[in-house]
């Protein structure tokens, strides 16, 4: 029985069910004989004795498949050149820039960390775009040394690049971000279209860093790039979105520069529990790129290269991370408490957006008498809980919980507190597990503590 597109999904009725964002979990997750939790052929609790919990899962099949979406869309619905860039902030790693180099997609980066991890993953430099609204001066001597497009933020981007290139060598190839001023419906701290926000020159700006540039020889405006927001169910802002940037780009091309891309940015959501409606890939990307289409069209203007930045609906829903049940706690008459292994480290997001999910026991998803519980993390914050009033099965310590729709902003924003060791990832596809992230240990926590000499007695 495939878990994924029947049992998660008994109350769809004509939802485009090919487009894995919008399912709950992986498209290989299936329920095997003995009715326990497949994901690609393995089992979830024998990954769990394999390499312990917690434990971040990614499965191949629904990357892959949520790429070529992308991919296929673009050439079916824009009759331009185009290119899907994978937004590696939502989970970087050399695993997962190596698979979507292999699918034809570039990626972008904000980061030197990201930017490394992007080069050694295989991705080739000019699929390359380099994004940060306080990039350093070595950031940005990397990227230009790599000849990767790079995102101008902010006026301190254009300072410091005048000095890392000097006028008679290659021009740095640069993309001019901007705020739109356009709001859509999402948590106020991913709201990043809007005039109030960090990222981006005001629109305003826009003009006098046209004329600005008509005397710059280090550099060259190739493209315009907004972004409205994330994890977004709406497409009519896209529409929006799609009429400014046509008018900046006929604005920058009277003022001579040569500028052929257009970068709508991502931001299309998953869906993390049942009463999620995200739009499919293929009706998100046929939404950008008709209104792109228009918008240039009406005002005459040659088609530019078309890219868009996905990241959670790439990676999201192909991840999950598996715990183990430990303590109970219950109140009578209030509240029952379950607690696992990990919490707020491996997935900051409900602490930090009160963000949902959808969990299951590995071994017994679907029995039929199942208790109201709240499942808490184990760190020492009372809010470090990951999910409110859930029916799940009677369950003991040891049982193995699968919380699904893991694989975007986890990983990448986990981190130490309280010193607890982060989970290490695995990668499955077809029967097999590979190890693509290791767990790091107690020991690895000191690695970068020093103790000074004067605290060490002396003989």
């Amino acid at each position: 029985m495939n878990f994924a597109m029947s049992t998660l999904r008994p109350f769809e009725k004509d939802l485009d069910k090919t487009s894995p964002n919008r399912n709950i979990a992986p498209i290989s997750t299936e329920i095997d004989t003995e009715e326990k939790i497949c994901v690609a052929g393995c089992s979830l609790s024998g990954l769990a004795q394999k390499y312990g919990t917690p434990l971040y899962i990614l499965d191949e099949l629904t990357i892959r498949k949520s790429c070529k979406e992308y991919r296929e869309s673009l050439s079916e619905y824009y009759p331009g050149e185009s290119m899907a860039l994978y937004a590696s902030k939502a989970n970087s790693s050399l695993a997962l820039s190596r698979i979507v180099a292999s699918e034809g997609m570039g990626i972008d980066v904000v980061s030197e960390g990201e930017l490394i991890t992007a080069l050694r993953g295989g991705v080739p430099t000019n699929k390359i775009i380099f994004h940060g609204n306080n990039k350093s001066f070595s950031e940005l001597s990397l990227a230009y040394n790599n000849n990767v497009i790079i995102v101008l933020d902010n006026q301190n981007d254009i300072k410091q690049l005048a000095s890392i290139v000097k006028s008679e060598e290659r021009k740095a190839r640069l993309m001019l971000r901007f705020t739109p001023g356009i709001e859509c419906h999402t948590h106020d701290y991913i709201k990043t279209g809007m005039l109030d926000s960090k990222f981006g020159f005001n629109y305003t700006e826009i003009e006098n860093i046209f004329v600005q540039f008509k005397n710059i020889k280090w550099g060259e405006l190739i493209g315009l790039h907004a972004h409205i927001g994330s994890q977004i169910f709406e497409v009519e802002p896209h529409r929006d979105l799609a009429d400014v940037m046509a008018k900046v780009l006929k604005m920058g091309r009277k003022y001579g520069h040569p500028i052929d891309i257009l970068n709508v940015g991502g931001g299309l959501g998953i869906r993390y529990i049942s009463s999620d409606d995200p739009p499919s890939i293929k009706s998100w990307v046929k939404v950008v790129s008709e209104a792109i289409f228009e918008a240039c069209n009406n005002r005459s203007l040659e088609l530019p290269l078309l890219m868009c930045e996905p990241g959670r609906s790439i990676v999201g829903t192909a991840g999950l991370t598996i715990y183990s049940i430990g303590s109970k706690k219950e109140i009578p008459g209030i509240k029952t408490y379950l607690a696992v292994d990990g919490g707020m480290s491996d997935n900051p997001r409900p602490i930090t957006y009160e963000s949902k999910y959808s969990a299951y026991l590995a071994d017994r998803p679907f029995f039929k008498e199942k208790n109201r519980v709240t499942i808490a993390g184990k760190h020492c914050e009372s809010g470090d809980v990951l999910l409110n009033d859930v029916l799940i099965p009677e369950c003991k310590c040891g049982d193995i919980l699968v919380v699904f729709g893991t694989g975007a902003y986890n990983f990448s924003m986990s981190s130490n507190y309280n010193r607890i060791p982060k989970p290490a990832s695995v990668l499955v596809n077809k029967g097999n597990s590979d190890l693509i992230q290791r767990r790091e240990l107690p020991e690895d926590l000191l690695r970068n503590d020093i103790l000074p000499d004067r605290f060490i007695a002396k003989d």
